[in-house]
């Protein structure tokens, strides 16, 4: 599985520790920026990211902004994204097993390092259960 990475100047931080934790998990990713705590725009990140997992260049990406809102709002105007803006591990489990988002967002603000990890964890983790659900999914395409 190849993964995409990005966030804003908000998510940097966060980021950086779920690369980490990727590269120990032995995850494959391409982190497209930011690359600082510079300020930058979200939606410049969240699309480019977006359009990478639509393109099928990448099978998921996991974003990080302030709050995780924004980011995914970006994300989620791209044609065959299904961004889940999440801060529990359940929502993480849910948002892959019901809905088969692609695309995951964190807000650095929101949530600790370690939370987030496991959230990590748990998305990737999840598969689709389809049945009933993927004429849901259908429905939002």
């Amino acid at each position: 599985m190849k993964l995409v990475l990005a966030s804003d100047h908000g998510g940097y931080e966060l980021k950086e520790e779920i690369k980490k934790h990727l590269t120990e998990k032995g995850y494959e990713f391409e982190d497209i920026g930011t690359h600082s705590t510079e300020s930058v725009d979200y939606p410049e990140y969240g699309r480019a990211a977006a359009e990478i997992v639509a393109s099928g260049k990448a099978d998921k990406g996991i974003l990080c902004c302030g709050t995780g809102i924004g980011i995914s709002l970006a994300a989620n105007k791209v044609k065959g994204i299904r961004c889940a803006n999440v801060s529990d591990t359940f929502s993480a489990k849910m948002s892959r097993a019901h809905n088969n988002a692609n695309m995951l967002s964190l807000g650095g603000r929101v949530v600790g390092v370690g939370l987030a990890l496991e959230i990590v964890d748990a998305w990737l983790e999840t598969e689709f259960e389809g049945g009933r659900h993927q004429r849901r999914v259908d429905k939002i395409e």
